[in-house]
C-alpha cells in the first residue's frame, strides 16, 4: 500500500481493498413497506406471513392502535397498526393495505409473540451488511425512535430498519386498561 519511490499511501488501493472486503461481508434481508410515504425495514427472519387487508375481531376497550385480533392457523394474535403507533395521520385501509404476521421476541424471555402489523403497502426485500446500516440520528427522542434500528442505504435511498422487539409489545399493554388483549 506504500509505493515504494516516496513511501506514500496508495488511497486508491486501500480504498479498493476496503470496498472488495465489504462486498464479501454477510447480509441480513430486509423485507420493505410503506407507511405514510416513508419506506421502512424488518429482518424478514422475523416474517411469518403476508396478509391482504381482512376484518378483524375488534375488542373492547383495548389501544387505539390495536385494532382487534384475527385466528392464525388456531393461534389468536393481536393485530398493531403500526402507522398509528408512527404517529401517520392517513389510517386508510385500501387493496394495498396488508398484514404482516411476524414473531416478536419477548424480553428476558426464551419465547416470541406471534403479532400482525398494518402497514400501507409492501415494497421490496433488501440485502443490507452491518456497513450499509448507519446509526440513526440523534435528531429527535421521540417515543418510535426506540424502534429504529438504523437507516439502510441502497445506491437509491435510504430506508428506516425497524426492530420490532417485545418492546413494542410492552408499550402497548402498558397504554391498555386490559392486558388480557396481549397475553
Amino acid at each position: 500500500m506504500k509505493d515504494k519511490k516516496n513511501n506514500q499511501v496508495d488511497y486508491e488501493s486501500a480504498i479498493d481493498k476496503v470496498n472488495d472486503s465489504k462486498k464479501h461481508e454477510p447480509t441480513d434481508q430486509f423485507l420493505t413497506f410503506y407507511m405514510g410515504g416513508e419506506e421502512f425495514g424488518i429482518n424478514i427472519l422475523s416474517v411469518q406471513e403476508i396478509r391482504g387487508w381482512e376484518p378483524i375481531t375488534e375488542i373492547p376497550n383495548s389501544p387505539k392502535q390495536v385494532l382487534g385480533i384475527m385466528n392464525l392457523r388456531g393461534t389468536v394474535s393481536p393485530i398493531i397498526d403500526l402507522r398509528y403507533c408512527f404517529g401517520i395521520k392517513d389510517l386508510t385501509y385500501t387493496d394495498e393495505t396488508v398484514v404482516i404476521i411476524v414473531s416478536v421476541s419477548v424480553r428476558n424471555e426464551k419465547k416470541h409473540k406471534v403479532i400482525g402489523i398494518v402497514v400501507d403497502a409492501v415494497s421490496d426485500v433488501y440485502n443490507f451488511s452491518q456497513s450499509q446500516i448507519q446509526a440513526s440520528p440523534e435528531l429527535a427522542q421521540t417515543h418510535q425512535a426506540q424502534y429504529v434500528r438504523g437507516l439502510g442505504s441502497t445506491d437509491k435511498k435510504m430506508v428506516i430498519i425497524l426492530d420490532l422487539t417485545a418492546q413494542l409489545i410492552a408499550d402497548i399493554e402498558t397504554s391498555s386498561s386490559r392486558h388480557a388483549v396481549l397475553s
